[in-house]
Parts: structure tokens; sequence; C-alpha cells
């Protein structure tokens, strides 16, 4: 990703994708509102994508289109149509006596290519991608005789590449292995916990440095998502050109780790809760992850803080009226608040909001966090994406859709990139990441055990999850 931001602003003119003066002969069908490109034909728009002698386009429509086409075309595919124009524009150029115009061309190029290849470097994990940017390369450089500093910069343009798809392809194939819940750990169906028993509070008792543990873990995953695995929400349901790109989509792996990230946080904090057998401790480990998901919210880490909420909102921990009672609750009612479902999660989209505006204007990275609750990220996206169609009725692209989609897609990637301000503790992380977690039938056994069935449905349901348990065991 380009370093400088892009959006300045959710709805500024820095996305205009104006068109520049001088843009020579180019397609005309692109439709503006208000200076924003709002809709063109694919062809129209790859020719706002290709730089000419005079003209380059703003970096926010290289980042939107290049993220957009995807959905209406192979990267190699797009490749291959900007080599082309390219190619034509430097024969062009070549009849002429101006060297210096082909030189500044040919740098424009060049800017494009290296654009593309840092931003998306997955476009090019294929052969024919890496076909057709050698191809163009080796076009280009047909111009560079004299004395290759093209050359170099396209050599070192490739090797940064290589190292990126290395990289990511190194990250696939050290895949972590899904915890699985555990349905008969061994404490689960008896009266007193083992002596030797590790919880959480023997490995950590501070909730801020938990929180902050957190915060880590959940940087260090949110690194490995990448820009085409947000836009694949949109290329890989029912837009109206799936059937060209259904095929060669990159595989979902990273989005899938991280929501298992959430879902496994929140199954340790009821496990955590649950298998704790004396009332007074495990109206201390409720207190505690209170205050844990009090200071990831303090902290801006909304993804853990909804985590953990959901783990005690689960009925194995809601259930225990014994536990809440010694509980004091105010705290937790404020953090309610703040993920209120109500009237589209309001309160936290207030709070997501006030966390971003302090990033944008933070002097350290601590002041910089923002770390949105992804579920809700994806339903935006996909939101985006189902109220608003890719094409319009003349057949154009809908490229204000796409403005709308890359903006929130941004805005990720740049809180993303924040370099986690806190030392990583790896006694706490190696607990966060492999301590068992309960199956939601042994969260029930285990509740059941803390706290009896309180009438005949809970009963049965005792019942019914014990025998199970016994069986299997």
């Amino acid at each position: 990703m380009p370093q400088t931001p892009i959006f300045s602003s959710m709805l500024g003119s820095s996305c205009s994708g104006q068109v520049q003066p001088d843009m020579g002969e180019r397609c005309v069908d692109p439709v503006y509102q208000d200076g924003n490109l709002v809709s063109g034909s694919l062809e129209a728009l790859i020719e706002r994508l290709v730089p000419t002698m005079d003209y380059y386009p703003d970096r926010t429509y290289i980042f939107t289109f290049l993220l957009s086409s995807r959905v209406f075309i192979h990267p190699h595919e797009l490749l291959a149509k900007v080599g082309q124009i390219c190619i034509k524009q430097k024969q062009q150029l070549e009849t002429g006596t101006e060297a210096e115009k082909l030189k500044s061309f040919t740098a424009k190029i060049i800017q494009l290519l290296k654009e593309w290849t840092e931003t998306f470097p997955y476009d090019f994990q294929d052969e024919k991608s890496m076909k057709e940017l050698k191809e163009i390369a080796h076009r280009i450089t047909q111009c560079d005789e004299e004395n290759g500093t093209v050359k170099k910069i396209i050599s070192q343009m490739t090797q940064n590449l290589l190292m990126a798809l290395s990289a990511r392809s190194q990250y696939q194939e050290i895949r972590e292995k899904f915890r699985q819940p555990v349905t008969d750990k061994g404490t689960i169906l008896k009266t007193k916990p083992q002596s030797t028993q590790k919880d959480i509070l023997s490995v950590c008792c501070d909730p801020l440095i938990l929180a902050q543990q957190l915060t880590y873990i959940e940087l260090e995953r949110v690194s490995n998502i990448y820009p085409e695995d947000l836009m694949q929400i949109v290329s890989h349901m029912d837009s109206l050109d799936n059937h060209k790109c259904r095929g060669d989509v990159t595989k979902t792996y990273n989005l899938e780790a991280y929501d298992n990230w959430f879902n496994c946080l929140s199954m340790l904090v009821a496990t955590e809760i649950c298998r704790v057998v004396k009332k007074k401790q495990r109206t201390r480990m409720v207190e505690f992850f209170i205050d844990v998901a009090r200071e990831c919210f303090n902290i801006g880490n909304f993804n853990s803080m909804m985590a953990i909420i959901s783990g005690m909102n689960l009925s194995p921990v809601a259930r225990l009226k014994k536990t809440w009672s010694k509980v004091k609750t105010a705290k937790f009612d404020v953090l309610e608040h703040h993920m209120d479902p109500s009237s589209n999660f309001c309160n936290y989209r207030t709070a997501l909001q006030g966390a971003a505006q302090r990033s944008q204007t933070a002097n350290s990275n601590r002041e910089k966090i923002v770390i949105p609750v992804f579920n809700l990220f994806i339903k935006d996206i996909y939101f985006l994406h189902k109220i608003h169609t890719n094409r319009l009725p003349n057949g154009q692209i809908n490229f204000k859709k796409f403005w709308e989609i890359s903006r929130q897609i941004h805005d990720f990637l740049t809180w993303k990139q924040v370099e986690c301000p806190f030392e990583k503790d790896k006694k706490i992380q190696s607990y966060l990441l492999t301590a068992p977690i309960y199956s939601e039938e042994a969260l029930f056994i285990a509740s059941f055990e803390s706290e009896g069935p309180e009438n005949h449905m809970e009963k049965d349901s005792w019942k019914t999850l014990r025998t199970t348990l016994l069986n299997r065991a």
C-alpha cells in the first residue's frame, strides 16, 4: 500500500477522479457529477487508468479502479489491455523526434506499474499476469538501451513484487490450526477443579496488560488481510460479471482466520467463567473480563471488546444469575450501551468515528489504534454491494458504488498499518491462543455444575447433555 493517505475524508474532493487537462484523444463516455466520476464503460475506465505524456491518473482513481476492476475482468486481462494502450502511445511518440516526451511517458508507465505491484501484488501471482508485466516492461526498456536506468528500476520493482508474493505464500503455508473446542475436558463433569488447572488470572491479572496483548494479536492478524481479500465480498458473490472471475478468486483464508479468532476469544471468555466452581472466584473472573473489555474500548480495539462481550452474553454465562447478582454491573452496562445493536449499532459507530478522528491527529502509535468490529465492517461492505448494482441500466459500470466501497476498505487498510506500541508477552499470548476452550455443550454442563438448573427445561437439558458427554468419553 502507498504510505501517504489516499482518501483525505469520507466525502472529500480528493476522490473525485477528475479528468485532467490535455488528455488527448481519449474515450469521452464517463459520466461526472459535480466533478466526481460516477459511471463509465469498462473500456473508458481503463483509458482513464493509463497515463499519457501530459496526464497521470489521481491515486484515488488508481486504487479504486484496480480494486474494483477484478469484479469485471481478470488482472492478467486488464494488464494486457493496459499494455496495448501503452505500446500504442509509445509507438506514436517514437514517430516524432521528441525524445524527452518519450522518457516522460515511460516514467509515468513505470510509476503506474510500481503502484499496482505494491498495492495489489497478488494480482501477479499467476503466470499470465507475470507474463503480461514482463511484456510491458520489455517494450518500455527498448528505449533505454543507452544507460539502462529504466531496466534497473523495473528489475527492482520485480524483485520487490516477488518478495511480497513469497511473504504472503509463506504465511498461507503456516496457516494456524483452528483451535477445536474441548467437549470432555477432565474437570467438566467434576464438582472440584484440579489444583494444577490454570486460568487466565494465573497468567495475567492486570486488565490493561491483557487488553494490550489482545490488541497485539489483533494487529498481527489484521496485517494479513489485503484489499483483494475484502473485495471478494463483492466479486465472489452475485455480481453481474461474476462468471468472469469466480474461477480465479483468491481464497478467503485470511478473512476466515480472523473471524475464527473472534469466535475463539468469545468461547475462551465463556470457558474461563463457566469452569470456575466457586461463586466468589467466578464473580471475580466476570469483573476481570469487564475491565479488560473496557481497556480494549479505551485503546480503540473494538473487535476484542465485542468478542469479550459476546462471550459473556452466551447463554451458559448469562444464566449464572447468582454470579451476576454479585457483579458490579455498572461498567458492563456502559459497554453494552456502546455495542447496542439498535439503530444499526449507532453508538458503536459514533465511538468508532471518534477513534478514527483521534487516529488522524495522533502523535503516537498508541493513539492511532483503530480496530473495528470486523464482522460489522464486512457487513457494511456487503450491504453497499447489495443495495447498489454493479452496472447501470445503460450498461455502464456504477463507479459511484465502488468509490464508496474502496473508501471504506482504504480506511481499514490505513488502520491495519499502525505499528503495535505494546511489547509482546509470549506467555500471555500463548495462553490466549492455545488454552483449551469448551464447546457449547461443555459450556452448558460447566454452567449447570456451577449453578444448578432452575426449571424443568434446564433440568432436562442438563440430563441430556451430561449423558451425551459421558457416552462420548
